[in-house]
């Protein structure tokens, strides 16, 4: 076995959590159970790496069994990633029948065909998700091991799940050859980062169930500013908690939020002047583009009316970020001021 395919499996083990460690391995399928067992998994860590690296140049491991260990750590722990949304588009409504075997070797043939030193790696799961791992070099370099691209992709739907490496530069070839072997068109990102691919596949699968605002706050009403007693006020502050409360409720739901880090998208809208003193010399649209990072964003946009930071309801801008996701090439507010699109490469 090669010198950099053991050093590549010690230091995925050293990974692996030690009550995890067997389990995975199992997973792996690579060594048996009989070699399995002859190892003393309540030992320090650094010598069950050491004996799994022995038993895999038993077995005359190479780099695609410890490219296959890798993907498995990492379905295990996807959080460890960055993860970004891309939407492919056909330029018809026609469906294709997807076929798995065509579409790793379209994946090969396309990235190999511009790079050849690279290693793809695939292992599918009954979500229907096809995990890919790819690990890059140069024409003059090995492809390194520890700089790896993950992309999850389901098939029978357009959207691709991508952990991109250091090597940014490799980006535009990888969209290439997922759009080829896809039978698509074109790819696009949609601009959602999260360390979470669950709530990312939550939010563009519709399976996070979100209520949106279908009503516009209603103006304040003048209050008569006379002091009123304690009773009164108590019972005004617990009222305005109340509504507080059920809006936030209506808005976001009861349950959890899906785990977004990342949103952005660009605002077009037209400055209103009086017409007789044209205020303005030209009538070019006002554009300004806006992001959102939190280290879990819409909790933190769901806390904002509570906390007495924002007024509730909220506006439609902040609490329909997921339904734009899902519909990102055409974002509207409810009265027709802010058209736009989330932003794309």
């Amino acid at each position: 076995m090669d010198e950099t395919v053991a050093e590549y499996i010690r230091r995925t083990v050293l990974k692996i959590p030690r009550d995890e460690i067997k389990p995975m391995l199992q997973k792996w399928g690579f060594l048996s159970e009989a070699q399995l067992q002859t190892i003393n998994f309540h030992q320090l860590k650094d010598n069950i790496s050491q004996d799994v690296v022995q038993l895999c140049e038993e077995n005359s491991a190479d780099i695609k069994q410890a490219a296959v260990l890798d993907i498995i750590y990492n379905h295990t722990y996807p959080n460890k990633r960055v993860w970004s949304v891309y939407q492919m588009n056909k330029t018809g409504e026609e469906m294709d029948f997807f076929d798995l075997t065509d579409f790793k070797k379209k994946i090969k043939r396309q990235l190999r065909s511009a790079l050849k030193n690279v290693t793809i790696t695939f292992r599918e799961y009954e979500d229907n998700a096809i995990w890919i791992r790819i690990a890059w070099g140069t024409p003059y370099t090995k492809p390194n091991q520890y700089k790896t691209s993950y992309v999850v992709y389901h098939s029978q739907t357009p959207y691709v799940f991508i952990s991109a490496s250091m090597l940014k530069s490799n980006l535009p070839l990888l969209c290439q050859a997922l759009v080829v072997a896809s039978n698509y068109h074109d790819i696009r990102e949609m601009e959602l980062r999260s360390h979470s691919l669950n709530s990312l596949k939550d939010i563009v699968f519709k399976r996070y169930s979100q209520n949106f605002q279908t009503y516009y706050p209603k103006p304040l009403q003048e209050r008569d500013v006379a002091p009123e007693s304690d009773l009164r006020i108590i019972q005004e502050n617990k009222n305005e908690k109340e509504r507080i409360e059920r809006v936030n409720r209506e808005i976001f739901g009861d349950g959890p939020q899906p785990k977004l880090e990342f949103a952005q998208y660009k605002l077009e809208t037209m400055f209103k002047s009086d017409p007789k003193r044209d205020v303005l010399d030209k009538k070019e649209p006002f554009r300004c583009l806006v992001k959102f990072s939190s280290p879990h964003l819409l909790e933190s946009l769901k806390s904002l009316a509570p906390a007495g930071m924002a007024d509730a309801p909220l506006s439609p801008l902040l609490t329909c970020i997921p339904q734009k996701a899902r519909n990102y090439f055409k974002i509207r507010e409810k009265k027709g001021l802010f058209p736009g699109s989330f932003v794309s490469p």
